[in-house]
């Protein structure tokens, strides 16, 4: 299945029940939360109503794909990762981009802690024709990472406390001198990573390499439309990535 007919999927799946008007107003109040107070997406309020969990569904999930895809184009050149573990799979987006550039072949675990996520993540996978499996659980301890594989946080360290970051940032590191691929992707806005430098540092120590990321890139109508709907303007993509190439280097 191609990019565009996941999002047909997507739009048949989270507008059965809801209206264009009433898709914008919960776009508009998801955005306010997860651009301006990151923290708090995943523990209830953004995602707290149908209305809300279908925006960000329908038009967040595709831009994670969208600036994933371009970005691992960019930064790995290497045979396809055995397995991709997608740390906060979210609705399993970044690292369904990541299989879809090796033609399905690595077979992605996502684990989350909103069963919602988890749930569309699964619907992601299949949706897409994609081995993949998604569970709740603890991303600091339920995460393994094989050598031979590789691993995506994308826009999901911003919501964890300092401590469970810090100890995911450090397996995600370990992993990479293993072998393995690392990224991580989050918000090019600083105010929003005030802990970013402190990453890099460490990603810089184990041969890792940090960027920012600004390209123009039309996106489809439906995303058109909601975009223009709730004031927004991407007119751009953006995001600030971490790459530790692991043994592939």
């Amino acid at each position: 299945m191609t990019f565009e007919q996941w999002l047909e999927a997507l739009e048949q799946r989270h507008l059965a029940n809801l209206t264009l008007p009433e898709l914008t107003r919960a776009l508009r109040a998801v955005s306010s939360a997860y651009v301006e107070r990151r923290h708090t997406v995943g523990r209830g309020g953004p995602l707290e109503s149908a209305g809300k969990r279908a925006a960000f569904a329908l038009f967040y999930a595709p831009l994670h794909f969208l600036t994933a895809r371009h970005v691992i184009e960019a930064l790995d050149h290497s045979p396809a990762p055995a397995s991709i573990a997608d740390v906060g799979c979210g609705t399993g987006a970044a690292g369904a981009a990541w299989s879809v550039l090796y033609g399905g072949s690595p077979a992605i675990t996502g684990i989350d802690r909103h069963p919602w996520a988890v749930d569309e993540a699964r619907w992601t996978y299949r949706t897409l024709g994609l081995k993949g499996s998604a569970r709740q659980g603890d991303l600091a301890r339920s995460t393994r990472i094989d050598s031979t594989g590789a691993a995506i946080a994308a826009y999901v360290l911003n919501e964890l406390s300092s401590e469970v970051r810090n100890r995911v940032i450090r397996q995600m590191v370990a992993a990479a001198e293993r072998g393995a691929r690392v990224l991580v992707l989050e918000p090019i806005a600083r105010r929003v990573t005030p802990w970013w430098d402190e990453a890099v540092s460490q990603a810089l120590g184990s041969g890792g390499r940090a960027d920012e990321w600004r390209f123009p890139i039309p996106l489809p109508p439906l995303l058109q439309t909601l975009d223009h709907a709730a004031g927004l303007n991407h007119r751009e993509l953006t995001a600030r990535s971490i790459w530790l190439p692991g043994g592939t280097a």
